[in-house]
């Protein structure tokens, strides 16, 4: 059975989901994605979005299938375990919640820091900066902890709220297209578009740690697979939606915006407009790091149920049935994370470590169709054979090659030490 009964409530649909996966994409990038892209390709840019989003559309659909198989808490941290055993899940947990999602939560509160340091300079003080970070990881955590479906509704108003002037600017922008911004000579180079899918790939990933609370949804076979791809596929019409209208408004002139939406703003509906987007800006960010702290603590608890870490961290609350210490310590270490500091020289290794765990559960998949058995039937299949996945891998490995040879090195480090660690813990509890 992949239906677990692990304590928790399940109450989220297909609508949860896919609002979810656009929350935790939704960021601050979004915000100068515009400008970057354009800077690259000139007035090509749709091409990168179309080319990158059929990239990270092969992923959703290998997490897609993977999801209808495993239907318990953990996200990718479960599909690897089931796949391979304990000490790849092992190492597969510590990279997901620590290498990926703690330097997240850290890099997200200090950019909320940043933007409304604008406004009130004194939380470029380290002290009131600390006490903001530690207020909002407080109210954060306690909100996940009295209930998921509460803590959709947040999610769920958040989301609404900080696209709503996006969309507004996006029908603006399309009733007053200016096609003649729109026109561009030829197909750009391998190297631009490359350079402007990698960019872009990292602008859509996110959205698949949705799945991390699989153990709270309905129909998880079918609620998780369609959920996450509905998700991606409005995250990639908005994203190229944006680009076209942002090019259309601002034309030559985009590539020198520090603030592309906002000057698109000022420019459709005036300098309130402006304003608003600034204002989005900080609630873009403030609902990714919600949902931040609603998915990485269920990793924590799946894999101390699996014995993998401490027992304490699968507790579930009696009254709220919410895994109420596994978020608690999420909290906690991203909070020291992020008033450290340290956290920005090691934000690079999150990216590379979350190539390798996307890399780890399509292999998961490759395993689970060469050797199909009744434990996890796929509730969602895809078609073609292993053709997708393949696929897949080739892009991860291509995105791989991309990265220093220093931040491997660096990544290989931290995975040689996790191994000595679970080679350890197995020595200590056989003894």
């Amino acid at each position: 059975m992949t239906d677990e009964n692990e304590g928790l409530k399940r109450e989220l649909g297909i609508a949860d989901v896919a609002i979810n996966v656009i929350n935790i994409a939704i960021a601050s990038g979004i915000f100068l994605l515009p400008a970057l892209i354009a800077g690259i390709l000139g007035n090509a840019s749709i091409i990168a979005y179309a080319v990158c989003g059929f990239m990270f559309l092969l992923v959703a659909l290998c997490y897609a299938e993977v999801s209808s198989r495993i239907t318990t808490s953990g996200g990718m941290y479960a599909y690897i375990e089931k796949a391979f055993g304990p000490f790849w899940g092992f190492l597969a947990n510590t990279l997901f919640w620590f290498g990926t999602g703690a330097f997240v939560a850290a890099a997200l509160i200090n950019g909320i820091a940043d933007m409304l340091s604008i406004p009130f300079p004194i939380l470029n003080q380290y002290f009131y900066r600390g006490l903001l970070f530690l207020l909002i990881f407080i109210a954060v955590a306690y909100s996940n902890i009295i209930g998921t479906k509460q803590g959709m509704i947040v999610i769920k108003i958040v989301t609404l709220i900080k696209i709503l002037p996006l969309i507004l600017i996006l029908v603006a922008g399309l009733v007053q297209l200016n096609t003649a911004n729109l026109t561009w000579q030829g197909f750009p180079s391998v190297d631009k578009l490359g350079t402007a899918s990698l960019i872009l790939f990292f602008a859509f990933a996110g959205g698949e740690t949705a799945l991390n609370i699989s153990g709270e949804m309905k129909n998880p076979n079918r609620t998780a697979p369609l959920g996450l791809i509905l998700g991606v596929i409005i995250l990639v019409v908005f994203y190229a939606l944006l680009q076209l209208v942002s090019q259309s408004a601002l034309g030559t002139e985009l590539v020198n915006q520090k603030a592309p939406l906002a000057a698109v703003a000022g420019i459709l509906l005036g300098t309130w407009g402006i304003k608003v987007l600034i204002a989005c800006g900080v609630l873009a960010i403030f609902g990714s790091f919600y949902s931040t702290i609603l998915g990485f603590p269920r990793v924590l608890f799946a894999g101390a149920k699996d014995g993998l870490l401490p027992k304490f961290l699968s507790t579930v609350h009696p009254k709220y049935a919410t895994p109420h210490l596994a978020i608690i310590s999420f909290s906690a270490i991203a909070f020291v994370l992020a008033v450290s500091g340290g956290f920005r020289q090691l934000i690079v290794l999150a990216t590379i470590t979350l190539l390798i765990t996307y890399a780890g559960v399509v292999l998961a998949l490759i395993k689970f169709r060469l050797k199909e058995n009744k434990t996890y039937p796929a509730g969602f299949k895809l078609p073609g054979g292993l053709l997708i996945p393949i696929l897949t891998l080739m892009v991860l490995g291509w995105f791989l090659f991309q990265s220093k040879l220093n931040e491997l090195i660096a990544v290989g480090i931290f995975l040689a030490v996790l191994s000595v660690i679970y080679a350890g813990k197995i020595f200590f509890s056989k003894k």
